[in-house]
């Protein structure tokens, strides 16, 4: 066992200074930017940022399920003198660090859960993680970065604990289970950790989290107001009347029905709601209908996304889909039962606290700093929005080699590790910032 232990050991000191070997990102040298002490401390913490981000990169576990991941996260937060929560939705984990000095509630936040892909990186340090996901054998991955927001938080804590003396305020270090969604039958994330109660005793003053995606390294990106789209499933069921494909009009044939549904509802997003206000999707991902080849069926099922960017566009699609569908199939004899679950509102950002902390995002992003596009992808950190005013930022985290640059989710997904610095470097300077502009608040 000890000499299986300093293999280990020795391997990872090869790795640690093969990483810092590399030509790392400098942060913006300016009068107001990260003191020299902080700066020495991300430094000091960057070679266990890593080598947390392996250990749970190769040890990925789906929603509701990351027990080992929370362990660590735990262990790390006890290890730094936190007061620790555990058991939140699951197997969320909370962590209070006082300061020494009054001022407000911040939570930072971090997603913990992989996905059901099979990796394809490479890596020394890939997944080979298998397990049963919807009555399937699958792989199991980061294919989303989640391991790199778990290190990047453990990390600003422990940066966080050793300025404590200088914080003003107290920080929830918030690790979310189930981001991508929960297993069919559980609850989850962080609506579950709402419900649960996880701001009862502690309500932030603002909210922040970082996410990372397919942008130039170092890059730092945020937008006011929304950001990512809220997404819904939308579950179409429609029933005709079964018959001899050879005579259809003995019968009521609901694909072609279903078909008629399927290009109807595209009708919804350019030419029922008013384009100019803000963009949607309606996407039918799934198409299910029939046995045989000669056997026109009963019915058909169709499942698929709504994406928007405002609340009031979002009820106004989930009545047009209904109307449209219900409309469409009796027209032809038919009928539409139609379905929305597993909602997620937009992300929108505080208007306010996005304004007040961009100059903080400039300072240590320099010139990498940039205004996000809006996305059409869901985050169920909206959740958490609406209830703190918050903010969300993305880190740019691709590779120099442009073919070694691979979208979220992708098997083939591969942050560039010189990120997670610039990433602890960002969190504990909104803490610090927004403690430092609100010290009038009284710690909770």
């Amino acid at each position: 066992m000890k000499g299986i232990q300093h293999a280990k050991r020795t391997r990872l000191a090869v790795t640690m200074a093969a990483l810092l070997a590399m030509p790392m990102l400098t942060l913006a040298e300016t009068p107001d930017g990260l003191s020299t002490e902080v700066r020495s401390l991300v430094e000091k913490v960057t070679p266990d940022v890593v080598s947390w981000r392996r250990d749970i990169h190769q040890h990925p576990e789906l929603g509701n399920r990351e027990t080992r991941t929370a362990a660590l996260v735990a262990k790390h937060l006890k290890s730094l003198g936190m007061e620790v929560k555990t058991g939140i939705a699951h197997t969320g984990v909370v962590g209070i660090l006082k300061g020494a000095r009054p001022g407000p509630v911040v939570a930072l936040r971090a997603d913990m859960d992989a996905l059901p892909v099979t990796e394809a990186t490479g890596l020394s340090f890939a997944s080979r993680i298998r397990t049963q996901y919807n009555d399937e054998e699958v792989g199991v991955a980061h294919a989303c970065g989640h391991d790199m927001h778990v290190a990047i938080l453990m990390g600003t804590a422990q940066v966080l604990a050793e300025t404590k003396e200088e914080l003003a305020g107290t920080v929830m270090f918030v690790f979310q289970p189930a981001e991508e969604g929960p297993p069919a039958g559980e609850e989850g994330g962080a609506e579950l950790m709402l419900k649960e109660g996880v701001f009862d005793d502690l309500k932030p003053d603002a909210m922040f989290s970082l996410h990372v995606m397919p942008a130039p390294l170092g890059q730092v990106a945020v937008r006011t107001k929304g950001q990512l789209a809220s997404a819904d499933t939308l579950r179409i069921e429609i029933t005709g009347k079964q018959t001899h494909g050879g005579s259809p009009w003995s019968g009521i044939d609901p694909i072609v029905t279903a078909s008629q549904v399927v290009m109807g509802l595209q009708t919804i997003p350019s030419r029922q709601l008013d384009v100019t206000r803000t963009p949607s999707v309606i996407s039918i991902g799934s198409i299910k209908g029939g046995v045989r080849s000669n056997i026109i069926p009963d019915n058909v099922v169709m499942e698929g996304t709504i994406r928007t960017f405002d609340n009031d566009t979002r009820a106004e699609i989930h009545q047009r889909i209904e109307q449209t569908a219900v409309n469409i199939a009796e027209s032809a004899g038919a009928s539409a039962k139609v379905s929305f679950a597993g909602g997620i509102p937009a992300t929108i950002n505080d208007p306010d606290l996005t304004k007040t902390m961009i100059p903080t995002l400039q300072r240590i992003a320099g010139d990498k700093f940039v205004e996000a596009d809006r996305s059409m992808a869901a985050e169920d950190f909206a959740f958490f929005a609406e209830e703190v005013p918050s903010m969300y930022v993305f880190l740019g985290i691709n590779p120099e080699d442009p073919a070694k640059v691979h979208f979220n989710h992708s098997p083939e997904f591969n942050p560039d590790e010189r990120a997670l610095p610039i990433g602890v470097s960002t969190m504990t300077a909104l803490v610090l910032d927004y403690g430092k502009q609100h010290q009038a608040i009284s710690s909770k």
